[in-house]
This record gives structure tokens, sequence and C-alpha cells, in this order.
């Protein structure tokens, strides 16, 4: 029988969720390029399909820190705690 548990110190990840880009897709292509490692092309091609989650499972100083860099170009984004795992 396997128990699991999450320890009350435990960081839960986050995701990173564009939800607009707003009128300045390119700088925000730019900035998603920044935080993803992705080329410009597929950066651009994230930052139009919203919602996006731009990233995924990152601890929350990190979740913010992008989200702030999002906003300061002008896009809607927000942070997403990602659900705990099913306990059997």
């Amino acid at each position: 029988m396997t128990e699991y548990f999450l320890l009350v110190c435990d960081d839960v990840p986050h995701d990173v969720v564009l939800v607009d880009p707003g009128t300045r897709v390119l700088d925000v292509a730019q900035v998603v390029r920044r935080l993803t490692g992705l080329s410009l092309w597929h950066s651009k091609v994230l930052a139009t399909q919203v919602p996006a989650r731009v990233l995924d499972g990152v601890p929350q100083e990190v979740a913010e820190a992008a989200i702030a860099a999002l906003r300061d170009v002008g896009a809607q984004a927000e942070v997403r705690a990602q659900p705990e795992p099913g306990f059997p």
C-alpha cells in the first residue's frame, strides 16, 4: 500500500496562464520567449492562442515574477495553483 501526503512546508507548484495579450502582442511574445526559452515564432503563437499556459509547475516566487513581467507589457495573466494529487 502506498501512502501520499503533502507536507505543510512544501511549496505547491503554480502555473502561469496568459489570459489576454493585449495590444502589444510582439512585446508579450518577447517576454514569453525570455520566460520559456522558446523561439520568437513559437512565443508569438503561444501569445496569440489564449488562454495559454506559459509556465508549468514553478514556485510561487517565479510565477509572480513572470506575471509582473507580462503585465508590464500590457498582458493579462494569472497564477493558478496546481491541484493536489488525488489520494488513493
